[in-house]
């Protein structure tokens, strides 16, 4: 959405009122809806009892609630991976131009300001090539970074105690404890999803273990780190960069340090958005419910108790 999505109801990340929810679905008497990021909860639930069938073209179904569809006989499916490759290939921009200083010299050449200083071995950037990268989350979007930096000569670390081991072998990856990747890792990358066990799992105790001038990059989800801390360790020279595609609050308040500290990069959560990604959310969901309405069984289903009779 052009305006950042937000609560609706008790469902998190949604856009849309449950009163343009149940205007359209219960005036069409709606078996399936196809949808992005319009809500889902108890209260259109109740209003539309001919919806069988919500199909949500997301990673993960987060603007619906589960538990309340379940309890309707409403199956819910998303589609998983459907953004990976693009939020994959946004990170690994994310990392080049944090750890290179692009934000700051394209900003200052662009105000006349030829900064030759950053030839000066104490601020240019370092390299990719040997450097120690620390993956924390080997999803669908952790995996695809770890295997482009595997092949521009990174070490990875990794941190994620749901990974196959033997996939990690395959690109010579290591898995280590959480504390074990901050302090060894030059750059570390948050690719995990938000859950209680991660949420906040990066914050000053963390940042304190990492080396002094890493960078530190989030194209994940913002409620996994502690940004008041970030900026306090970018602002003393502890972090020497970072890359934030997400934030805790979105947009980040106008006086927000971080949109005038140097050395950080920063989008609109934006990472996982490219004409590519709409194209495989159409086909996954297309999938479904074409499958829902052969009688197949949904590949994607995230309340499968609802499919038995």
């Amino acid at each position: 959405p052009h305006t950042p999505f937000a609560p609706v109801a008790e469902v998190n990340e949604a856009t849309g009122t449950e009163g343009q929810m149940i205007e359209a679905l219960q005036g069409a008497g709606a078996r399936i809806c196809v949808t992005h990021l319009a809500p889902l909860t108890e209260r259109i639930l109740g209003a539309c009892p001919d919806l069988e069938l919500f199909c949500i073209s997301r990673g993960g179904p987060v603007n619906a609630n589960l538990e309340a569809a379940t309890r309707h006989g409403v199956a819910v499916t998303f589609a998983p991976g459907r953004n990976a490759t693009a939020t994959a290939e946004h990170t690994l921009a994310l990392i080049l131009a944090a750890a290179r200083g692009v934000a700051d010299v394209h900003t200052d050449l662009k105000r006349g300001i030829w900064r030759g200083d950053y030839f000066d071995y104490d601020r240019c950037g370092i390299e990719i090539e040997g450097s120690t990268v620390g993956l924390i989350g080997y999803g669908a979007v952790g995996s695809r970074v770890a295997k482009a930096l595997a092949a521009m000569g990174a070490n990875i670390l990794v941190h994620d105690p749901y990974t196959d081991p033997a996939a990690l072998t395959a690109i010579g990856a290591e898995q280590v404890s959480l504390d074990d990747l901050l302090t060894r890792s030059r750059i570390v990358s948050l690719h995990a999803r938000v859950t209680d066990e991660t949420r906040g799992m990066i914050g000053r105790k963390e940042l304190a273990l990492m080396p002094k001038g890493s960078v530190l990059v989030n194209c994940a989800r913002g409620a996994l780190m502690d940004y008041a801390a970030a900026q306090d360790a970018l602002a003393s020279g502890h972090l020497a960069a970072a890359g934030f595609d997400v934030f805790d609050e979105e947009p980040p308040p106008a006086d927000s340090p971080l949109l005038t500290t140097p050395g950080v990069v920063l989008t609109p959560h934006i990472a996982g958005g490219s004409r590519e990604v709409a194209h495989k959310a159409a086909r996954i969901v297309a999938g479904e419910v074409a499958r829902f309405l052969k009688g197949e069984p949904l590949a994607h289903c995230a309340n499968p108790e609802v499919l038995v009779s």
